[in-house]
């Protein structure tokens, strides 16, 4: 809406640009716009939170890491592999299982202590036994573990391959034959 003042000259209306877009409508199409926007993103962090999680279909590759011979793994003893995640242990009956460093209550870094034959958390002071079971909470599950394949007198772990556990059980040792 135009009006013309006492010099001829018009001037647009009070709120509106030369073009007619009112101060309302300009807001209105922002509005519009940033609700578009804001919708195309919740979409996309929808689509990438559904589409992110593992998928058991897909067949994992071994990554097998080979610890040594088994006579070089005296029974009773524990031996840290960092580089592989996992610490091996060789229980006093002679089978092996690979824990793994993280601890079930928070993911903490745990570490062995020999002398009182235990791994311990330093976060919250969870122990675990030789054989990854909890002797002490918060944690309140065993360790995690790596499965260990015995081929031709060598230990090798698969460290592609983590499984979770309640507690330990003797099918989760592997035995040199």
């Amino acid at each position: 809406m135009r009006k013309t003042d006492q010099t001829g000259s018009t001037n647009t209306a009070r709120g509106a640009a030369p073009d007619g877009i009112t101060r309302r409508d300009f807001f209105g199409m922002v509005w519009k716009g940033l609700g578009i926007l804001a919708a195309i993103e919740v979409s996309g962090m929808m689509i990438a939170y559904f589409f992110s999680g593992k998928s058991n279909h897909i067949l994992k590759t071994k990554q097998l890491i080979e610890a040594g011979p088994v006579d070089s793994f005296t029974p009773g003893t524990v031996t840290a592999f960092m580089g592989g995640r996992f610490y091996l242990a060789r229980q006093k009956d002679g089978g092996f299982i690979a824990l793994s460093l993280r601890c079930t209550h928070l993911g903490c870094s745990i570490t062995w202590e020999e002398d009182k034959h235990r791994f311990i958390c330093p976060c919250h002071s969870s122990a675990f036994d030789m054989s990854g079971e909890v002797l002490n909470p918060p944690a309140a599950r065993a360790l995690n573990y790596y499965p260990v394949l015995i081929e031709n007198g060598l230990v090798k772990v698969d460290a592609g391959a983590l499984r979770e556990r309640k507690i330990s059980g003797k099918e989760q040792f592997t035995y040199a034959q």
